[in-house]
């Protein structure tokens, strides 16, 4: 597991995802020319609060992977 610590509405907050998928983060951030950080924003604030971060940033990661692939 590799842990992620972000702000978040200005709260300092720690995620835990598997590297593999933060490693597919990391690389789509690189490719948009953006922030980890800032990626893990947007999908805060476009999430509903009931649901897990961290499980939330695995289904954006996966649905940019199937996006690629079309």
């Amino acid at each position: 597991m590799h842990k992620i610590s972000v702000s978040l509405s200005g709260h300092q907050t720690s995620i835990s995802l598997e590297q593999e998928f933060f490693d597919v983060l990391q690389q789509i951030a690189k490719e948009r020319k953006t922030s980890v950080a800032s990626i893990i924003n947007s999908i805060d604030e476009n999430r509903n609060p009931e649901s897990n971060l961290s499980s939330e940033i695995r289904i954006w990661i996966l649905k940019q992977i199937l996006k690629t692939s079309k």
